[in-house]
């Protein structure tokens, strides 16, 4: 397929992952300018982080002008999992694609990019991923600028009541698979409760919040991680599991009894 029509296809798929973005940007410029920072450096952060967890956890630090080592140390266990996308990713690549073109595909890994282009069923090449990354980019951009204006603008109620969409979209990313898997369940119920002994226990409450965010996600991780390990299932079901019914193999073929 052409260049141009491979960048063009990029560009579509990636549009509704723009608008998603559009409106959890606008949340995170609003919490940005509420926390003090200015509205250019909001855009600075969206334009150079594609992380919507990672900026969330990033904001507090940098307003309370705490320690870097507790931004690295806090971004690396958030933004971790890219890395685990981009190593799977690049099992698609095409070979054509070269080292400078890998580390800006490697930039715009996020979590919907990569579930789009992983899903593609032939190699990814370079102008479908330029074209992918590029839309949510700019949807991520402009929502951040519309979110911060917003900030400086709109009385302060209103202001207080829309970055609540931030808080809404973690809770709306955390339910659906914490009532399928009971460990993941455990795992954020744990770190709610480790987060609240942060907070309120005496001595303990000292602790920066960055350092808190990241005991509580190891700790938690680490601890359902042994309990609920994650086996690998078998290839072949001896068994239907959604009809209860045992499979036979007649006559070379596989047929329900």
């Amino acid at each position: 397929m052409p260049r141009g029509k491979l960048f063009l296809r990029g560009i579509r798929d990636g549009l509704p992952i723009c608008l998603g973005y559009l409106s959890v940007s606008f949340a995170f410029g609003i919490y940005a300018v509420e926390s003090g920072l200015a509205i250019w450096q909001a855009i600075a952060i969206s334009m150079t982080n594609l992380t919507s967890a990672g900026q969330l956890a990033g904001v507090p630090i940098i307003a309370g002008g705490l320690p870097l080592y507790e931004m690295m140390l806090t971004q690396f266990v958030i933004n971790l999992r890219y890395s685990l996308m981009s190593v799977s990713l690049s099992q698609k690549l095409s070979k054509k694609v070269r080292i400078w073109e890998r580390m800006a595909v490697g930039f715009g890994v996020t979590d919907e990019i990569f579930a789009v282009a992983i899903s593609q069923k032939d190699e990814l090449e370079t102008p479908y991923l330029m074209g992918l990354i590029t839309t949510p980019f700019w949807g991520w951009t402009i929502g951040t600028v519309l979110g911060a204006l917003a900030g400086d603008i709109l009385p302060g109620i209103v202001v207080s009541a829309l970055g609540l969409a931030l808080y809404a979209m973690f809770v709306a990313i955390v339910i659906p698979p914490a009532k399928k898997n009971r460990a993941v369940a455990g795992t954020c119920l744990m770190a709610i409760a480790l987060s609240a002994i942060f907070y309120y226990v005496p001595f303990l409450n000292k602790v920066s919040s960055g350092v808190a965010v990241i005991i509580c996600a190891l700790i938690s991780s680490l601890v359902f991680a042994l309990l609920a390990p994650i086996s690998e299932e078998p290839e072949h079901e001896p068994d239907d599991p959604d009809s209860g019914k045992k499979l036979e193999v007649q006559s070379g073929e596989v047929q329900p009894s």
